[in-house]
């Protein structure tokens, strides 16, 4: 009688016993924030359903963490191959999950090259910019200069739309436009 009743105790124990074990070597707490992959000097290319290139993605350096799905990058350069070509430049950025957003970070510059050769280039420069590359806008909420040549103006906010090339800016706007002379024979 007591024998049966001694095996079902050691039973219990060692089942206890190898729980205890089994839950002791998981991980407890937060899960650590390492990245499971890093690569240097990397250039990515998007194509649209028609094969035209339509962005391209160029940094230093970019880093993935797994815990909660974010890729950092280092010095990124964002081209936009429509016509007139848009660069974003950055110190950092953080790439969405599904890559269908981008915070640019820090000494963030918009290049909208000219038309022609005898316009002007565009540069805008805010501290923030996301922007939705498949989309190909984006937007600020951070104050943001515009300079043109001579010509520049100093906003609150700001959205842009590369495909019809209008850039809205918000709040108290402010600035200095300066006209081209044209040269005459």
């Amino acid at each position: 009688m007591f024998v049966p009743l001694a095996l079902m105790i050691l039973l219990v124990g060692i089942t206890y016993w190898i729980s205890h074990i089994m839950e002791g070597s998981a991980v407890s707490g937060p899960q650590r924030h390492d990245p499971d992959y890093i690569i240097s000097h990397f250039n990515v290319r998007k194509f649209d359903v028609n094969g035209m290139l339509q962005h391209t993605l160029i940094a230093e350096k970019m880093t993935h963490y797994p815990d909660d799905d974010t890729t950092l990058v280092i010095k990124p350069h964002l081209i936009s191959h429509r016509s007139p070509q848009t660069d974003i430049f950055a110190q950092q950025a953080l790439v969405s999950k599904d890559s269908k957003e981008i915070d640019f970070i820090n000494d963030v510059r918009i290049v909208r090259q000219a038309i022609d050769t005898q316009a002007l280039s565009t540069l805008m420069t805010t501290r923030l910019l996301k922007v939705f590359p498949d989309d190909e806008t984006g937007y600020t909420l951070t104050p943001v200069t515009i300079t043109q040549g001579k010509s520049i103006i100093n906003g609150s906010r700001l959205e842009i739309n590369n495909k019809s090339g209008i850039s809205v800016l918000h709040g108290r706007v402010t600035g200095t436009l300066y006209r081209n002379q044209a040269t005459s024979p």
